[in-house]
């Protein structure tokens, strides 16, 4: 595996912390930060507070078939009270977007367990854009029909867009 091309200058501490993470990340629990940094979106609004995700057991080798196949995971989800009934009822809808996120079906069952989960870090949203800069986003955006792929592009458009803090 060959590493990134070495850029010279200053590096972001994030790139830095996830090339140190993922590893461990990945080795005791079988997930990464961007799973985790992503998780909001995946679940929702409606268990986004409340949940979690803890690990990914993959089947051992010996479980697998001779044809070399993969096979999906299992996710284990912490989850707040009574919340996490309402959680199992979206199990179906849920492997289907986190394997929509990997882009693969890496997931096939989701495991729920109960346990206080703590509340992720306050993100600052960017405030709406106006005038030119507002414009310019709508016009960038015009053929896009997909709502959820819609609002995450205006997201991001509105961070890049915005003027630079001093």
């Amino acid at each position: 595996m060959s590493s990134p091309p070495r850029r010279y200058g200053a590096n972001q501490i994030s790139e830095i912390a996830n090339g140190i993470v993922d590893p461990v990340l990945a080795r005791r629990a079988g997930i990464n930060t961007a799973l985790l940094g992503s998780w909001d979106e995946i679940v929702g609004e409606n268990f986004a507070d409340c949940t979690r995700p803890e690990k990914i057991a993959w089947p051992r080798r010996s479980d697998l078939p001779d044809d070399g196949g993969h096979r999906p995971g299992v996710l284990t989800i912490a989850c707040e009270g009574a919340r996490a009934l309402f959680l199992s009822h979206t199990q179906n809808e849920l492997v289907s977007r986190i394997n929509g996120f990997f882009g693969y079906p890496a997931i096939g069952q989701i495991r729920i367990v109960q346990k206080p989960v703590a509340a992720p870090p306050k993100r600052r949203r960017p405030r709406k854009l106006e005038g030119e800069k507002a414009r310019r986003l709508d016009e960038m955006m015009e053929g896009i029909e997909n709502d959820n792929l819609r609002r995450a592009i205006e997201r991001l458009g509105t961070a890049v867009l915005q003027a630079k803090r001093k």
